[in-house]
């Protein structure tokens, strides 16, 4: 099950119910737009106890159409990285700290 930006909210509001749901809504879209605007700009985004967001940029390249085995020219284009803190690894692994 994939959380979306909804349940999100509803969670949040459910957690927090001394906040108007407009001003969680408000708060996450801060956020995320921050993080949006930081990884533009290739820098890096550190959520400690979560993990750490970075952009890194796929060169240029020629690659094949697996149809018609035509070349094709990609562009450079950004990717995010996403690499999760060891406390997060534990959580997810059932370890113990």
């Amino acid at each position: 099950m994939a959380i979306v930006k909804s349940k999100l909210l509803n969670q949040l509001s459910k957690n927090y119910p001394n906040f108007l749901k407009k001003d969680l809504e408000k708060f996450t879209d801060i956020i995320l737009r921050e993080i949006k605007d930081t990884l533009k700009r290739g820098e890096r985004v550190e959520l400690r106890g979560f993990g750490i967001f970075s952009s890194k940029t796929q060169k240029a390249r020629i690659s094949r159409n697996p149809k018609t085995g035509e070349k094709i020219n990609t562009p450079a284009k950004k990717t995010i990285h996403f690499k999760m803190s060891k406390e997060m690894f534990k959580k997810l692994n059932n370890e113990k700290e």
